[in-house]
């Protein structure tokens, strides 16, 4: 199956959108009070409320890298002449 260029692009622009929005919201959380056990950014062991997004946000730049390398892989097929 070849992905037409225009749905090669989306997946793209997807990957791209996020690997900027993911790291951002990790550093969100990262500067979240309610992540640390002392309620103080940095200090005491990280709590549940860390882990459970810092797997969250592994999981979607997995995910999104994956859909990204589709739509590259897509868009250099598409401009390949079949046959």
């Amino acid at each position: 199956m070849v992905l037409s260029r225009g749905w090669s692009l989306f997946l793209l622009g997807v990957g791209v959108w996020t690997w900027l929005i993911w790291p951002r919201f990790g550093l969100a959380i990262w500067n979240d009070p309610r992540a640390w056990s002392t309620g103080t950014v940095g200090e005491g062991a990280p709590t549940g409320f860390l882990w459970v997004h810092a797997l969250l946000i592994a999981a979607s730049l997995a995910i999104g890298t994956t859909v990204g390398v589709l739509g590259v892989r897509g868009w250099r097929a598409a401009r390949q002449p079949t046959g």
